[in-house]
């Protein structure tokens, strides 16, 4: 019998299980259809845009952010709070009444004893607003009245894993969006040939290691991942065409390619698919961005002194700090560096000192070169890692060399420029850096603050997955008000 005779009302011709759900109409089969476009759950909340740049909540004081984040976690008693009591105190037992039963780290908790150790680097007041720093930062000095300094950071993450994670996405939890995939996701790129969100890591380090899900999308479209660019000639990897295809090739490829997702998208409305046809869009304008961004050939012999001998090697922290400011000029919202070394247990004096060696002076320079760009005052520079260290000894202290451990309970973090206070010391730790007395500052503090320079309500960038609407803060968070210019 001829199936177009039956006089059922009905197509009976063959079709897919999402096409039959799609005709269904209302009721079960459009809320099975929903389940299978968004198997994973994820919904933009409302008020929130499916595209990125929601209209900013407040005025936004930064533009864009450059975290140089120091992986490992710098010790503070060395570098930004100085403790003379515990040089008085080197070589004896941590008091109880310090410790107060706090959880160590495996490391350290099976030790026989705990000796406090002090720090053999001076400290000296900098700038007019006479900021406390380390004789290990002399570079750094030179830009103290533009820095904000929070000594009373603090975290629940006591090993990297965790503390790293925590720091990137709010939770010690993997899985969850990153800083800087939250904000391409909440205020979009100022640019249209290049991602919002690009990764550098410092080469050659060593140091914990440092994963892609850290700048990673998490349940965000994949399209607000961040994008690791590399010090090699494969910047991005898969950007080039492949062998016997010219550009002109590649055009037309995508532009069928698209066609064929289009008419997918037509039939299915799948947001994946968005995020695919973007994702080849951008990958294709950045063969030209990303090239001419990663040269550095233009840039005059003063930049290039101003930063470093190291700033010419590719992959060293000076090369990637001139690329960061070089990307920040193209519009890109948020620029991670990340700088492994920092995990000194044993050997500190000569660990830290040599870390300094590498970052202090281009660290100083990207501020310098944004002020003198007039780009400091919308570009939020953050410093620091992912929590501090003890101010005992990890194992024996030897006369000249000594470790420090893991420690969540304060560490230091700070900003400059982009509506950061400047020449302020914000909190206060107790004698041992050990406890903070005054003014801590969580994490989630710490983000929402930044969220707030950036013009957004943290509590209101949000996106609803699993039935439930998530932000950077999760559920926690204040921003710290003098901490704002």
């Amino acid at each position: 019998m001829n199936p177009s005779t039956l006089c059922t009302g009905h197509d009976t011709g063959l079709t897919t299980r999402r096409t039959f759900l799609s005709r269904f109409g209302y009721g079960l089969g459009s809320i099975a259809l929903a389940d299978l476009l968004n198997a994973d759950g994820a919904t933009v909340s409302p008020g929130a845009s499916a595209g990125g740049a929601i209209t900013p909540h407040f005025e936004p004081k930064a533009k864009r952010v450059i975290f140089l984040f120091q992986s490992g976690a710098p010790s503070q008693m060395e570098l930004f709070d100085p403790k003379p009591m515990l040089n008085e105190l080197h070589g004896t037992e941590m008091p109880a009444s310090v410790r107060m039963g706090q959880r160590l780290t495996g490391m350290s908790a099976h030790q026989a004893s705990l000796p406090l150790v002090g720090s053999p680097f001076k400290f000296t007041q900098h700038g007019q607003s006479g900021t406390w720093l380390s004789e290990l930062l002399p570079h750094t000095s030179k830009v103290a009245d533009d820095m904000c300094i929070i000594r009373s950071m603090n975290t629940e993450a006591i090993n990297h894993g965790p503390g790293v994670t925590m720091m990137q996405t709010g939770s010690q939890f993997p899985g969850r969006p990153s800083m800087g995939s939250w904000l391409w996701y909440g205020l979009g790129s100022e640019s249209q040939d290049l991602p919002g969100f690009v990764v550098m890591v410092s080469t050659k380090r060593g140091g914990q290691p440092l994963v892609s899900r850290l700048w990673g999308s998490g349940f965000l479209p994949g399209k607000y991942d961040g994008v690791r660019l590399r010090p090699d000639e494969n910047a991005v990897l898969y950007l080039k065409n492949p062998a016997g295809v010219d550009r002109k090739g590649r055009r037309l490829a995508l532009e069928r390619l698209q066609e064929l997702h289009q008419l997918q998208l037509n039939a299915t409305s799948d947001p994946a698919l968005e995020t695919r046809i973007a994702q080849y869009e951008m990958a294709f304008r950045m063969q030209s961005s990303i090239p001419e961004v990663t040269d550095i050939s233009g840039e005059t012999e003063a930049t290039l002194k101003m930063y470093g001998d190291d700033v010419t090697t590719p992959g060293t922290y000076a090369s990637n700090c001139l690329r960061a400011r070089r990307l920040a000029e193209q519009g890109v919202r948020f620029i991670q560096l990340y700088q492994p070394g920092w995990d000194h247990h044993g050997g500190l004096p000569g660990g830290i000192r040599n870390q300094c060696r590498i970052t202090d002076q281009a660290t100083a320079a990207l501020i310098q070169d944004l002020k003198q760009r007039d780009m400091l005052k919308d570009t939020l520079v953050i410093w620091g890692g992912e929590f501090g260290r003890t101010s005992y000894c990890q194992g024996k202290i030897g006369p000249k060399n000594y470790g420090r451990d893991h420690h969540p309970r304060c560490f230091s973090l700070w900003m400059a420029g982009g509506g950061a206070r400047g020449g302020y010391t914000h909190g206060e730790t107790d004698e041992f850096s050990y406890n903070i007395v005054k003014d801590g500052v969580h994490i989630h503090d710490f983000h929402a603050t930044v969220l707030r320079l950036l013009g957004i309500d943290h509590e209101r960038l949000t996106f609803r997955y699993q039935g439930r609407d998530f932000r950077l803060t999760d559920v926690h968070g204040h921003v710290v008000d003098p901490l704002i210019a």
